[in-house]
């Protein structure tokens, strides 16, 4: 009888690179899917004056850019999602798994300090690579975007602003990142372990524990993410006050000034419905190609 693959545990001839595939693919699918309920929550973070580009709600916005601009302006600046994704993911993945062995997150119990801090220095090394392609499909998604392909995108705004635009919202992108995976990896491993106790390969499981963990820390980060919007199409937007911005706080000092609280919550709805479809396909995609790269 052949001995059962625990496709929790990592061979000694695969390890990282198990992940890092795997990550990869996973990466590529979550962002590729949920596209266009992303683009739609981009327009609603820009603050603009225009009225056309101001929307009430998801299916607002859904109704009126297909009617007006045409279905296939939901998709613009997909390509530099996929082409930074896979490898983004790769190191994010990657990393999680080596920081949660290293630091004794693999060890029964609850190990949540492990696991927030395996989730935490993932996303310093992913981000450091993703944040020029989350530049350029921001700047592509805004309304009347004059970006219709990734290389004349990232050839203007580097000709225009310079190196800096492409790391500009890092900071806060990290600000984001480190309590959103924290949370996000914390809440989907005690969930998983929770529903899961056994350790099998359970689609599920991975789903519902996925989506959960993504509704959570996307729903608590909104605020920063409405700040790294302004902060990643500043350059296209003809508000002095937003072009002038250089950091989080300022940022936080325009939405103020312009929205009140309110303004932190911008894009909310679209958000937690892009993460958590997102996160539970991320993760269930991540565990599928995990055990089939595996058991190959």
């Amino acid at each position: 009888m052949a001995e059962e693959v625990d496709y929790e545990g990592l061979p000694q001839n695969a390890g990282l690179g198990v992940h890092m595939l795997a990550g990869a693919l996973a990466g590529i699918s979550e962002h590729a899917v949920m596209f266009p309920v992303d683009s739609i929550k981009t327009r609603m973070q820009v603050f603009t004056a225009s009225p056309a580009a101001i929307y009430s709600g998801v299916g607002n916005a859904f109704t009126r850019i297909s009617s007006t601009e045409g279905i296939r302006a939901l998709w613009r600046g997909v390509s530099s999602v996929i082409l930074g994704a896979g490898p983004a993911h790769a190191v994010h993945f990657g990393t999680l798994e080596f920081v949660r062995e290293i630091a004794g997150g693999n060890e029964a119990g609850n190990q949540w300090l492990a696991t927030a801090l395996a989730g935490g220095s993932a996303t310093i090394a992913a981000d450091a690579f993703m944040n020029p392609f989350d530049v350029i499909k921001q700047r592509m998604q805004v309304h009347q975007s004059q970006f219709r392909s990734f290389i004349s995108c990232a050839t203007n705004v580097y000709r225009a602003e310079g190196i800096a635009a492409f790391y500009v919202s890092y900071p806060t992108t990290l600000a984001i990142a480190i309590p959103f995976n924290a949370i996000q990896y914390t809440v989907y491993d005690h969930l998983k372990r929770f529903a899961n106790p056994r350790n099998e390969y359970s689609p599920s499981t991975h789903i519902v524990a996925g989506g959960v963990a993504g509704a959570v820390a996307a729903a608590v980060t909104t605020p920063l993410d409405v700040a790294k919007t302004m902060l990643q199409t500043r350059g296209v937007s003809k508000e002095a006050d937003i072009r002038r911005v250089r950091g989080m706080f300022d940022a936080f000092k325009v939405i103020w000034a312009r929205d009140g609280v309110r303004g932190f919550g911008r894009g909310l709805a679209p958000r937690v419905l892009t993460t958590m479809p997102s996160s539970a396909l991320c993760w269930m995609s991540y565990e599928f190609f995990k055990a089939a790269i595996r058991t190959n």
